[in-house]
């Protein structure tokens, strides 16, 4: 378990809704914040304004699916900021083409590569240091991994729905190391995301979704629970959601 009075927390898909929601509200809490994502505009953006506040914040841009290359992030982030008690996975992609009849394969093999390879990825190299801080992983999935959702499409409820069975396979292979991990599947969240809809919603239906804050403030309820607690699967939805 860790010594040290600030926890760091890695969090990839930063830049963007519930990522960068997710990075306020830790380093507000009190955490050191690790800032991962495709874009170094909007994540050196984020650090600043964390570190305005008072909070503690490193930008490390990063393509999620190059193996390599999230190898090297995990270790600047274990040697700048003293290690990696939580990752936080908030990268995710998803297309208008969901059916059988419209997808196109290449994408599909994109959408399994960002939701599901690049999680692995980033569990995998984060893993060591977690076991030395009896460290947190949260998943950040989709309500289509929780139930099956007709218009998730294709790619992204097989990709969201393996994510389940690699978070179990995670807790019941690492309890022995203090490691915990949740699945947690938000129903509709009001974010960028949505633009990737068929149909894309409009404002008044937004208006009665999830915010990015709601997730925010789950990840950390996650994350502040107690050492003797895993929270394996956490389901969230809005109330008008079917």
């Amino acid at each position: 378990m860790s010594t040290t009075t600030q926890r760091t927390v890695w969090i990839t898909g930063a830049g963007s809704g519930m990522g960068r929601a997710t990075a306020l509200q830790a380093a507000r809490a009190g955490w050191a914040v690790a800032l991962s994502g495709r874009r170094p505009a909007p994540l050196e953006q984020l650090a600043a304004e964390i570190r305005e506040e008072g909070g503690t914040a490193l930008a490390l841009p990063l393509d999620v699916q190059d193996r390599a290359a999230v190898r090297e992030t995990a270790a600047q982030v274990a040697e700048r900021l003293g290690g990696i008690d939580a990752l936080v996975l908030a990268a995710g992609l998803n297309a208008p083409q969901r059916r059988w009849d419209d997808q196109d394969l290449a994408q599909f093999d994109a959408i399994l590569a960002t939701n599901l390879t690049a999680v692995a990825n980033a569990i995998d190299a984060a893993l060591p240091r977690l076991r030395e801080r009896d460290g947190q992983v949260v998943v950040i999935s989709s309500y289509a991994g929780w139930s099956f959702q007709p218009g998730a499409g294709v790619a992204y409820s097989a990709s969201k729905t393996a994510l389940g069975s690699l978070v179990r396979t995670l807790n019941q292979q690492e309890a022995a190391h203090g490691v915990r991990a949740c699945h947690l599947c938000p129903g509709d969240v009001a974010t960028d995301f949505l633009d990737q809809r068929p149909s894309v919603p409009d404002a008044e239906a937004r208006a009665r979704m999830l915010s990015a804050e709601d997730i925010a403030r789950t990840v950390c309820f996650v994350l502040d629970s107690p050492g003797h607690v895993r929270i394996d699967e956490l389901a969230l939805s809005p109330v008008s959601q079917a």
